[in-house]
């Protein structure tokens, strides 16, 4: 069940910054770059970050997450989206980017980016409707790619 989580409760704190850790860390293989912005999070910086976390809970334990940060007016900038590794393929980052998107239906502009390399990420946010609009090396060999998706409803 996807739920708002308080950044203001340490337990939910400490199971996101555990969370991204494990699923970062993975995309840091998966595109050859190992300074991913939220494998250098403490548990202090990801308190006071100023995101608003969604989670998939199930049993108290934080599987999934999708952070968003309103950047500038008329746009929403998804800045993390995390699945637990052992709960992979089962429809988790899906449920959390609709939930996330019909929650935000009001906003005109949605903006993410991602690791080129990263192709499950790149699938997902090519499923919802995000389209590349322009692409970045951010360290040698390593490309970031940026994506809109423009609602019109």
């Amino acid at each position: 069940m996807v739920t708002l989580c308080s950044l203001k409760d340490d337990d939910i704190v400490s199971q996101i910054w555990c969370l991204q850790h494990l699923a970062y860390r993975l995309e840091a293989e998966l595109i050859g770059f190992d300074e991913i912005p939220p494998l250098m999070d403490t548990f202090d910086t990801l308190k006071s970050c100023g995101e608003s976390f969604y989670g998939w809970m199930e049993d108290d334990e934080l599987l999934g997450a999708l952070a968003v940060q309103s950047e500038s007016p008329g746009s929403l900038t998804l800045t993390r989206m995390m699945v637990h590794p052992d709960h992979f393929r089962k429809g988790i980052a899906d449920s959390l980017m609709k939930h996330v998107l019909n929650e935000h239906r009001h906003i005109p502009l949605f903006i993410v980016s991602t690791g080129t390399l990263n192709t499950p990420a790149v699938a997902l946010y090519q499923k919802h409707g995000f389209r590349p609009v322009s692409a970045a090396e951010v360290a040698p060999d390593v490309e970031l790619t940026t994506y809109h998706l423009h609602n019109v409803g």
